[in-house]
């Protein structure tokens, strides 16, 4: 299994940024994907989730209303739509994949850093 994290920069706060993660290795229907991430300092944190055979999906409650994750089929990726951004939104964003019935996250990509300038 492999995810491939892309889409970070430097934006202005107020701006937006969509981060993309590729996966291949396997077929991901049963799977739940996952955005994580983790500041200079601070442990890692959830950001949201989804489960991709139904769409389903959660978030943290410090992105609620400005983040959205979705699924490409087609492209077998995983979006995350970041608007509003806050500088407190800093930090190296990773995705991760676990089988549905899963506690924890087997699968990890490498970062993605995100820099959100006040």
């Amino acid at each position: 299994v492999q995810l491939q994290a892309s889409g970070g920069g430097l934006v202005q706060a107020g701006g937006s940024l969509r981060l993309s993660c590729a996966a291949s290795g396997r077929t991901f229907t049963n799977y739940v994907m996952g955005w994580f991430r983790q500041a200079p300092g601070k442990e890692r944190e959830f950001v949201a989730s989804i489960r991709w055979r139904v769409g389903s999906t959660s978030y943290a409650d410090s992105v609620k209303g400005r983040f959205t994750i979705s699924r490409d089929n087609a492209k077998n990726a995983v979006l995350l739509q970041m608007n509003s951004l806050k500088p407190e939104d800093t930090a190296a964003y990773y995705c991760a994949a676990k089988y549905l019935t899963n506690v924890g996250y087997s699968y990890w990509g490498q970062g993605t850093q995100v820099t959100v300038s006040s």
